[in-house]
């Protein structure tokens, strides 16, 4: 099965895997918001929890503060993200109750 174009410049992955919810070699499409991240946490079902900082302005204190977002995001097998790595993630359609994220890059 050939890796399909989804939308964006990025390249395909050269492993192939028989995910269905991988957006190069399955039936999901990606769509709406892209975020770059830290990979916090990875469990044995394919997900991978992505976190990054950013920096909120208080009026009250007239200072910023550091907050962070962390959302779970699908990892496809195809690839072989690991915990430290920085990834791109892109929206996608409800793949489970707490995932709407599908990692397509490792940066």
């Amino acid at each position: 099965m050939n890796a399909k174009n989804i939308g964006i410049d990025i390249p395909a992955p050269k492993e192939m895997c028989n995910d269905k919810k991988c957006p190069f070699h399955g039936q999901i499409n990606v769509r709406g918001r892209s975020f770059t991240g830290k990979v916090v946490k990875i469990t044995f079902q394919k997900n991978a929890l992505v976190e990054w900082e950013r920096r909120v302005f208080v009026p009250k204190y007239e200072r910023s503060e550091k907050r962070r977002t962390r959302v779970w995001a699908h990892n496809p097998l195809c690839l072989c993200v690991k915990i430290g790595d920085y990834v791109q993630i892109m929206e996608t359609k409800k793949l489970s109750k707490t995932k709407n994220f599908v990692v397509v890059k490792k940066i």
